[in-house]
């Protein structure tokens, strides 16, 4: 069953479009999560959801029902923020108990859907604190708590992790995750910046880009299949290494030569007409491994040196391609700057884009 069906869903500010077309399905109790810089839309989008924002033109439906003109109090949704935006004078329990009590729910009901969720999220022993005594992660979790007791068809998130530091982050992450898994009925779209939380997070992620949809799939589909250089270049850290190239052979395998030598067959179908057209190859940081001199896909001068622990990053200067290569090695590794180092790629997870920047693995489905 769809949870949530958005049909050529545009928003305009006076004549400035902003969001263009937006065609997207998302099922009961999928997690999805939106990405994209900032400016992309995807706050928009989540607003024009809530019925925080007005549908300039296209039709919405939450559980076939729709909702183009419908207030947002009446909608099934809820909605956790950025901000926390709890009462400072109500204990945590009140702050969670507070939206039912406007409704006119009965005590008894109030008590017991209070309580479920501050057993799912672990609140139980805060119930008679204020916010002020809470850490930033607790905060987090009252406003969460208090959308679950709502009992919504859709939960919306926007950047709930925002304001949180690196450990509590983790932390949150998880109750989360592990909130998706003990309301599996509930519809949940989640927004942020940050991939670590889409990649981990998401049945499925949308990629925006200035008011539009690049792509839409599996964390692990858009990793090792991107439709096109944006979503290469966005999912993955580092990002992926572009290199631009000209297509010397075509058919079931493509041959490519880069202005700093590199001429390389790519396991990869292309069209007869491709050859001697510009081409741009991408292969991700942790794709590199070290090779001899002879057997190197690239070599160039190392220009700066991460040592991270787990992993070493190596910025590397290659003659004739304009911006640095980044190659991610597993473990520790005695680099220098102005060394000489030669690098190779697996050719099955290397990537080759047509000159519009669309994945040549996707023109050939």
């Amino acid at each position: 069953m769809t949870g949530l069906s958005l049909k050529n869903i545009k928003k305009a500010y006076g004549k400035t479009e902003v969001i263009h077309g937006v065609d997207l399905d998302i099922e009961q109790g999928e997690f999805v999560v939106f990405v994209g810089p900032s400016g992309c839309g995807k706050s928009t989008l989540l607003r024009m959801i809530a019925g925080l924002e007005d549908i300039t033109s296209g039709d919405m439906f939450i559980e076939s029902a729709q909702v183009n003109d419908m207030p947002a109090a009446m909608r099934g949704i809820a909605m956790v923020f950025q901000t926390y935006a709890l009462y400072p004078h109500m204990t945590v329990y009140d702050n969670m108990a507070f939206a039912m009590r406007i409704a006119k729910q009965d005590k008894e009901t109030i008590h017991e859907r209070v309580m479920d969720a501050a057993r799912m999220l672990q609140l139980e022993p805060y119930l008679d604190r204020l916010p002020k005594a809470l850490s930033g992660g607790q905060r987090q979790r009252v406003a969460i708590g208090r959308a679950i007791v709502r009992q919504p068809k859709v939960f919306l998130f926007d950047e709930p992790l925002s304001n949180l530091d690196a450990a509590l982050r983790v932390q949150t992450r998880i109750e989360i995750a592990n909130l998706n898994e003990q309301l599996p009925q509930t519809t949940m779209i989640y927004v942020t910046h940050d991939q670590v939380e889409a990649m981990t997070l998401a049945d499925r992620i949308v990629v925006l880009s200035a008011g539009i949809i690049e792509q839409v799939g599996t964390p692990l589909e858009l990793y090792t299949s991107p439709a096109n250089v944006f979503v290469a270049q966005f999912i993955g850290s580092p990002s992926m290494n572009i290199v631009s190239c000209q297509c010397l052979k075509s058919g079931d395998t493509t041959q490519v030569k880069a202005p700093s030598g590199l001429d390389v067959t790519i396991p990869i179908q292309s069209q007869t007409g491709m050859i001697g057209q510009p081409l741009s190859l991408g292969v991700r940081p942790e794709d590199y491994q070290l090779a001899g001199e002879q057997s190197a896909m690239i070599s160039g001068e190392v220009m700066f040196v991460e040592s991270l622990g787990e992993v070493t990053l190596l910025h590397i200067n290659v003659e004739g391609v304009e911006q640095a290569i980044i190659a991610k090695l597993p473990g520790i590794y005695d680099f220098h700057k102005g060394e000489t180092i030669h690098l190779t790629a697996d050719l099955e997870k290397v990537h080759l884009f047509d000159e519009k920047g669309i994945s040549l693995k996707h023109l050939a489905k």
